[in-house]
């Protein structure tokens, strides 16, 4: 068997909400080729028809605050076939991982406790989805074993920064971290990883050989387009590729990281627009976080939360 995991990230750029990296993970049975040759037999999947794809960039998916419930649909589908459906958000976590924010640091998220899922998803639409795409991947040799999540919020974020991270190793160290949890996971066994191209660095050498905790890293590829590099002692092929969320693993990764951001941002702006009336919605990029910070001064300063607690240093 080889396993495949694929990882994406959302909110790499905004300045408000969390920073948040998924990764998907997938079995595939015998010997069914490479890779690439698996899932494309596996073909697309749509569930109900009319509907759209089921999994692919999530920019694809969901753009301009349009195709909320057709992002929900893909992810919660993923989830019932992981066998760990979220009902709550407590629930998507308990599935996902870390998905916070931390304790302590609650500056505007605390209405997602009361949050339950599906939002927008009819359930049946979600059921059936998974039903459709998992027959079509137990026919292609593929099995999804799992999704793991994590979020950064602003106060951790900032707190990385200040040891001297900046956000392209934030965003590396917090993906491979993933990935290579998901190796020891459910491992043993060859294992090929898929990346997004994390902002413009070329070199991971040095970050996979301390992540997966192997030895000797070979570069077999490092150029605008594409890193590649192979760990032959672990049976590990790594790859970060732009437009790699073209991969279903990458691009179940990348739903998942923006369904999670997502609701992330609209507990936030539930929560503010409760304390100010007619503070219009962010999505927290930085011209309108910028906006929104000016328009927000008097509900913080009524809160005592300083606007830099909310603020990410990018």
């Amino acid at each position: 068997m080889t396993l495949v995991i694929g990882t994406d990230e959302a909110g790499y750029g905004p300045n408000l909400g969390p920073l948040v990296v998924a990764a998907s993970a997938w079995r595939i049975a015998g010997a069914r080729g490479d890779p690439e040759t698996a899932f494309a037999a596996a073909g697309p999947f749509t569930g109900e028809a009319g509907r759209g794809p089921l999994w692919a960039d999530s920019k694809t998916v969901y753009r301009a605050g349009a195709g909320f419930a057709a992002l929900e649909r893909g992810v919660q589908a993923a989830l019932a076939l992981a066998r760990t459906p979220a009902r709550d958000w407590q629930e998507l976590a308990a599935a996902l991982g870390t998905i916070g924010p931390e304790p302590g640091a609650d500056r505007g998220w605390a209405t997602l406790d009361s949050l339950a899922l599906p939002r927008m998803a009819p359930p049946e639409a979600c059921r059936e989805a998974a039903a459709e795409a998992g027959a079509a991947l137990a026919a292609a040799g593929l099995t999804l074993v799992g999704i793991v999540c994590r979020a950064i919020y602003p106060t951790e974020f900032n707190r990385l920064l200040d040891r001297g991270l900046n956000k392209s190793d934030i965003l590396s160290r917090t993906t491979l971290d993933l990935a290579a949890g998901l190796r020891d996971r459910f491992g043993p066994g060859d294992a090929v990883v898929w990346c997004d191209r994390h902002g413009g660095r070329r070199s991971y050498a040095p970050l996979v050989a301390r992540h997966f905790s192997v030895p000797l890293v070979q570069p077999l590829e490092e150029t605008a387009l594409r890193s590649v590099y192979s760990a032959p002692t672990a049976g590990l092929r790594i790859e970060f590729a732009v437009g790699g969320e073209a991969r279903l693993p990458v691009a179940l990764a990348s739903m998942t990281a923006k369904y999670v951001r997502e609701l992330a941002m609209a507990a936030f702006n539930d929560f503010w627009s409760a304390r100010l009336p007619g503070l219009a919605p962010t999505a927290g990029y930085p011209v309108d976080a910028r906006r929104w910070r000016i328009d927000a001064a008097p509900a913080l300063d009524a809160a005592g939360i300083p606007a830099a607690d909310l603020w990410r240093r990018v």
